[in-house]
């Protein structure tokens, strides 16, 4: 019987985080240790970067998941690790595991089998208190609001017109919507209110996409909290909660360095959800990367028509990035569920349901090309796959001009992906034409119907009267030029997540639009998506305990 993921990551062989750092080339007293294999990296030695060329950043994402499972995370620190087998000096950045999906559906974020990174129940739970500080970063702004409310009001908040939802990181969908202030009058003045997920806020999406503590505490400053009854807005700096919210972040903002299993350097650092927010790690740590390896291989959350996408659209926008390379993922486990096949009959071999299901894997790699950067598929390889199942993939990715390339980094590590690691360098030495998809100047109602037609297959674009007065609002107070956020199911191209493949044709229906002027992006909801998730009916919170050793077990 195979052994699970946290037996795997149990019976590591770790250095001391001081070795990895060595690895980079940074010195021990840029370390600032959480115990012997973890630490952060510290600012002054980040600004000593500054003047070092850049190296090469690879994107990887996938097509769009399923139960079967794609393993976007898993091919990303196999292919790190088979980048340095094949003797290149090469680092990965990823995001940081929210709490909701551990303890919920999804599990947890450090990759499985042979390609993880580990000490992975630290990485899976508190971690460095990351998410901790932006949780009770965004609470406090909640707090300032309301006590400002209760201090006579000097800004004139509407309290029907507060715009700054109460954030956790658990999946607690009775906190969805809420009434706050109750109990008389020394509680204050009784509004509605909400939680999202601590990954939904705009605290997180500032956090990931800030240069240095200086843009953070301008960013906050800049958030939209509420509106006076006069629909005048209200900014964060108003409060002053600026100045407080920073002092918060500081030692969170710096990057969190951990090792793969063979001991190649991992920067793990944010985390917000792709179906929500811009799905990406933070800036900080992708440029750190970049100044201190050849190679810096980074994911993105969910398909690709949500996380590279606003990888592409978002963070590289607005980091100035250019990607060398994407590694599109996908299993012939999941392309049989695209294809119609039932979780459970996955393991029998399907080649026509492949064949359909590849429909899903073509768009994708459509809709990446649109951006001029080299693409790959890796074929993260299960057991009961067949030839004539991978070949099938193979011939769809050639009909696009691209490569599939077999990994198997799951079950042998970094030697899994020696073949994928040689053909993303080559696509590396080839010039990256990369691309935005829309320019900063069209109309905010035009970007949405560029993404959701090019890249989503839709038809046109629904929402309402409310909807187009509140983009042609966000215009007229300058935040015209701001990219989109769309927050869309991950399941399928269209807003209904029963719909698997390529479905075309559709209407993209938006549901709310809402303004995230710190974060500098407008997000736009779309059909039934929820910025706070619930449980399932059994949660994997259920089967997560400790043994008579005081070891976690059934983390995964």
């Amino acid at each position: 019987m195979p052994k699970s993921d946290i037996e795997i990551a149990r019976n590591a062989r770790m250095k001391t985080i001081l070795e990895v750092g060595e690895s980079l080339n940074i010195p021990n007293d840029a370390l600032i240790q959480y115990g012997p294999h973890k630490a952060k990296l510290s600012f002054d030695h980040i600004k000593k970067l500054r003047n070092r060329p850049d190296g090469k950043l690879i994107l990887v994402t996938a097509i769009s998941p399923t139960p079967a499972g794609e393993g976007k995370t898993t091919t990303t620190v196999g292919l790190g690790d088979g980048l340095n087998k094949i003797g290149k000096n090469a680092t990965i950045c990823i995001r940081e595991p929210s709490l909701g999906p551990c303890f919920g559906m999804k599990g947890g974020a450090a990759g499985g089998g042979y390609a993880q990174v580990v000490p992975m129940e630290d990485i899976n739970l508190h971690f460095t208190g990351d998410f901790h500080a932006i949780s009770v970063a965004h609470n406090l702004l909640s707090a300032l609001i309301d006590n400002h409310i209760y201090w006579g009001n000097k800004l004139g908040f509407d309290a029907r017109r507060v715009a700054w939802r109460r954030v956790v990181d658990m999946n607690d969908r009775a906190l969805r919507q809420i009434n706050c202030n109750l109990g008389g009058i020394a509680n204050g003045f009784p509004r509605e209110d909400g939680f999202d997920i601590t990954v939904a806020s705009e605290i997180m999406a500032i956090f990931c996409l800030a240069k240095d503590l200086n843009d953070l505490t301008k960013r906050v400053g800049n958030i939209v909290v509420g509106y006076t009854k006069g629909r005048k807005p209200i900014k964060a700096s108003q409060l002053k909660g600026h100045g407080p919210i920073s002092v918060l972040l500081r030692d969170a903002l710096m990057p969190n360095l951990v090792q793969t299993l063979e001991n190649n350097p991992a920067f793990i650092h944010g985390g917000p959800f792709a179906n929500i927010a811009h799905g990406c790690n933070s800036v900080v740590a992708t440029k750190a990367a970049l100044k201190l390896s050849d190679y810096v291989i980074t994911e993105a959350g969910f398909g690709a028509d949500l996380g590279a996408e606003k990888f592409l659209n978002i963070k590289c926008r607005k980091a100035g990035l250019t990607p060398s390379a994407i590694v599109l993922v996908a299993t012939v486990r999941a392309l049989k569920m695209h294809g119609g096949v039932s979780k459970q009959d996955l393991s029998k071999e399907n080649v026509q349901a492949v064949k359909k299901g590849c429909e899903n894997l073509g768009r994708h790699i459509k809709n990446l090309r649109l951006f001029g950067v080299p693409v790959v598929v890796a074929i993260n390889q299960f057991v009961a796959d067949t030839k004539k199942e991978l070949k099938v993939v193979r011939d769809t990715a050639k009909v696009f001009g691209v490569e599939a390339i077999v990994a198997s980094h799951w079950a042998n590590g970094g030697k899994g992906t020696k073949d994928l690691a040689e053909q993303v360098v080559k696509l590396c030495e080839k010039k990256s034409n990369f691309k935005l998809l829309y320019a900063d100047g069209i109309s905010l109602f035009e970007k949405i119907e560029t993404i959701s037609k090019k890249l989503y297959g839709a038809k046109g674009v629904s929402a309402n009267t409310k909807v187009k007065n509140q983009l042609r609002e966000f215009e007229k107070s300058g935040y015209g030029k701001f990219p989109i956020c769309m927050a869309k199911t991950q399941y399928s191209f269209s807003t209904n997540p029963d719909l698997k493949g390529a479905p075309s044709g559709h209407i993209v229906e938006i549901r709310e639009v809402r303004l995230s002027a710190g974060a500098e992006f407008i997000v736009v909801i779309t059909g039934e998506i929820m910025t706070m998730p619930g449980l399932p009916s059994v949660p994997a919170a259920d089967a997560i305990y400790l043994n008579k050793a005081g070891e976690i077990e059934g983390l995964f």
